[in-house]
């Protein structure tokens, strides 16, 4: 199944707390099991001012009514083509 590369704008992300956080992902967590198994979270990176959220889902519909649902910014969603690591070069 695809997997996609959610930017979300959020001005002063990297200054949320633990309590803020754990409030979003179970807001995120709540509306995933409403849309049911075929769209996964598999993780999120929070920097200064975005979020990168990663998902597998069959597209980008889902994750856009997911956004929706849950007030979630959408800035990007881009479909990972492959995935390279450090092992790629041997």
């Amino acid at each position: 199944m695809p997997r996609y590369v959610v930017e979300r704008d959020l001005p002063d992300a990297g200054k949320l707390s633990s309590s803020d956080l754990q409030g979003i992902s179970q807001k995120s967590c709540d509306v995933l099991e409403q849309l049911g198994p075929k769209v996964q979270w598999v993780e999120s990176y929070v920097t200064d001012d975005k979020v990168y959220c990663v998902y597998i889902s069959p597209d980008e519909t889902l994750i856009r009514k997911h956004a929706e649902l849950g007030e979630f910014p959408v800035t990007s969603i881009k479909e990972v083509k492959t995935i390279i690591d450090p092992t790629t070069a041997e």
